[in-house]
């Protein structure tokens, strides 16, 4: 499983290395933020597959996968949680964004998205309840359920974020967490556990 997550994310940064100036742009339709979450909350919930989707239906706009990132955080010296964020975007904004900008602006739109994710995950892991469920069946519906909300919260948190990124990039965006990449920690959470494996 690790070697095909390894693959897939290696897959991911040639995609990204060779399509870099693939971002995307436009602001999201008038509709309201929480109805555009709970349809793309419920479709990666339901996808429980290894690998990610290639594409994602954002409001009328179908994002493409542009790039994969590692990310975790500590919620105390006990628990914490990494795993994998999907960034996805509109191919049309992207070459549009190129000829307009250049390819290089996309580096400036990488380090931006790294930084909101990095925090978005750090408040939903403040707000996950990362302790043991005593009602859980197994190990594997205890990860689902954590999984599950964890999701949730990265996807509230996350939200006028990845929002305020697209009204100062015109690039359409999305950042969904990868819930089959989830590893959690609930007894013992350092930085040694949260760097990314070779």
């Amino acid at each position: 499983m690790k070697a095909s997550i390894q693959i897939l994310i290696s897959m991911a940064f040639m995609a990204l290395t060779a399509c870099a100036t693939q971002e995307v742009k436009q602001e999201t339709p008038a509709i309201p933020a929480t109805d555009k979450l709970s349809t793309i909350t419920d479709e990666a919930l339901q996808s429980s597959g290894q690998n990610p989707p290639m594409t994602l239906i954002k409001g009328n706009q179908t994002l493409n996968l542009v790039r994969i990132m590692d990310g975790g955080a500590c919620k105390n010296d006990f628990q914490g949680a990494k795993g994998a964020f999907l960034v996805y975007a509109n191919p049309d904004d992207i070459e549009r964004i190129k000829r307009e900008k250049g390819a290089q602006i996309f580096n400036e739109f990488e380090d931006k998205i790294q930084n909101f994710s990095t925090e978005a995950f750090q408040e939903a892991i403040d707000a996950t309840n990362l302790a043991e469920d005593p009602f859980a069946l197994g190990a594997d519906e205890a990860q689902e359920k954590l999984a599950k909300q964890l999701f949730n919260n990265f996807r509230n948190s996350v939200a006028d974020a990845v929002k305020l990124f697209q009204q100062q990039t015109t690039l359409t965006i999305d950042v969904v967490p990868f819930n089959p990449s989830f590893m959690f920690y609930q007894q013992g959470c350092d930085a040694t556990h949260l760097e990314p494996e070779n």
